[in-house]
């Protein structure tokens, strides 16, 4: 956790500074499909946007559903603190999961013009939680201490069956963290000077997150029981049975648990509101079935409301999966980290092609020589991180810990590609420029 964590904080940071200089350039709250529409050739840059943009809405619901059912799944672990012996059923899970949907549909949808304070409100939150934490889990330790050596750099090959890649699955967590940076260009069009701040806000969530993740990691790491009786707890969410161990009593493990619980929802609510905004983009470029209803902004409330109601029920639709399969979590996860990370390489590889000749021009930019560099390293990593989150988790695989996240991938684009032969090719036209409808927020 904690190489892997440095690994990807550099990495990551790479990617964040390449989607910052597009950001800069092309200040829209289409992103990446809109990046990709500019800079690539006439001629194929109408079906590279539409790609582009298909990747970019997947991601967007898909990233989305995985924080809305990990919260799920983090109340049922914490129920089963108090009840160890209880499983919770598929079914049950899944209405966890609507309740959570409903609450942050609401809230997005009549609560818009308090969400900048709820973004303040936790920013602030998630400090005094990770300070809270360290403090906690260092003063008990009840299951005893770790050596520096195996707090900061131990790893067991033995318990996945992937040997010494062992050490890439502890690279997972890290890199679905940060795997949601480019949303941000999401909120283009709500806020001022967005050609310098919005690339600054994309290139700062690495460091200022990755620096306070370091505080709530390592005392994890250097407290953790030892992972083979991790590996059992329920509902495959080790943070709360991390928490009850090190405090030694199940009242002291729920206390952490609520801090992670309520920053989850802070984070729920965020990310419903940017993967909105994004399915309102793409219904407003008449690339999405329906795009009329999807593109209606509710004029009293300054909200794309039927664009949030599309995002809530495609999530309720996909969580079905988790009744037929115990790897829907990893499936989600996954999807949402491959689509966000193919759409991000599209116009930096675009980009690349051309020289780099329109974000050299941007007014927050890095520079021909040092740009080169971060974008082939940015490249580079996603070409592999794609690769990581579509291998199953522990050998040998079956049906059921198959991660079949590039079936559902792959599921979406040829309905994209039906969608777009069938009809889109005849309406959509690449993304218009970043000066029409205004979101409130």
């Amino acid at each position: 956790m904690f190489l892997g964590w440095i690994l990807v904080l550099i990495v990551d940071e790479c990617i964040a500074l390449s989607l910052g200089e597009l950001a800069s350039r092309y200040p829209t709250s289409a992103g990446p499909y809109y990046w990709s529409f500019q800079l690539a050739p006439p001629r194929f840059r109408t079906v590279l946007s539409f790609v582009t943009g298909w990747t970019w809405l997947i991601g967007n619901w898909t990233i989305t559903l995985s924080v809305n059912f990990g919260f799920a799944s983090l109340i049922a672990a914490c129920v089963a603190l108090y009840h160890p012996d209880f499983i919770i059923e598929p079914w049950q899970l899944l209405l966890i999961f609507y309740a959570i949907c409903g609450i942050t549909f609401l809230i997005c949808a009549y609560g818009n013009r308090l969400l900048p304070a709820v973004d303040t409100a936790c920013a602030a939150f998630t400090a005094v939680a990770i300070l809270v934490t360290l403090i906690c889990l260092s003063a008990k330790a009840e299951v005893g201490r770790n050596e520096v050596g195996e707090t900061l750099g131990g790893y067991d090959t033995s318990l996945s069956g992937w040997g010494g890649f062992s050490f890439f699955i502890g690279v997972l967590p890290a890199a679905y963290t940060f795997s949601a940076i480019g949303m941000v260009s999401a909120m283009a069009e709500e806020c001022d000077d967005p050609a310098v701040k919005l690339p600054r806000a994309i290139a700062l969530c690495v460091p200022v997150g990755g620096v306070a993740g370091l505080f709530f990691i390592i005392p994890i790491c250097a407290t953790m029981p030892a992972l083979e009786y991790i590996l059992d707890a329920p509902v495959a969410q080790a943070l709360p049975y991390i928490f009850a161990a090190v405090m030694g009593s199940p009242a002291g493990g729920l206390g952490l648990s609520i801090l992670v619980l309520i920053i989850t929802f802070f984070c729920s609510i965020s990310i419903t509101v940017a993967a909105s905004r994004c399915t309102w983009a793409f219904a407003r470029d008449k690339a999405i079935p329906v795009s009329r209803l999807w593109s209606r902004v509710d004029a009293r409330r300054g909200v794309p409301i039927w664009a949030l109601a599309l995002t809530t029920v495609v999530q309720m639709l996909l969580g079905l999966i988790n009744l037929g399969s115990s790897s829907a979590f990893l499936a989600f996860v996954s999807v949402g980290v491959i689509s966000l990370a193919v759409s991000y390489a599209i116009p930096i590889s675009i980009s690349m092609w051309h020289r780099r000749r329109e974000v050299n021009a941007a007014r927050w930019t890095m520079g021909a020589k040092v740009g080169w560099v971060v974008n082939v390293i940015a490249v580079l990593w996603i070409v592999f991180e794609t690769v990581l989150f579509s291998m199953p988790q522990v050998l040998p695989v079956d049906e059921v810990t198959m991660n079949y996240a590039i079936v559902v991938f792959m599921g979406f684009m040829v309905l994209s590609a039906v969608w777009y032969g069938v009809y889109a090719r005849k309406v959509y036209a690449g993304p218009p420029e970043s000066d029409g409808i205004k979101v409130e927020r």
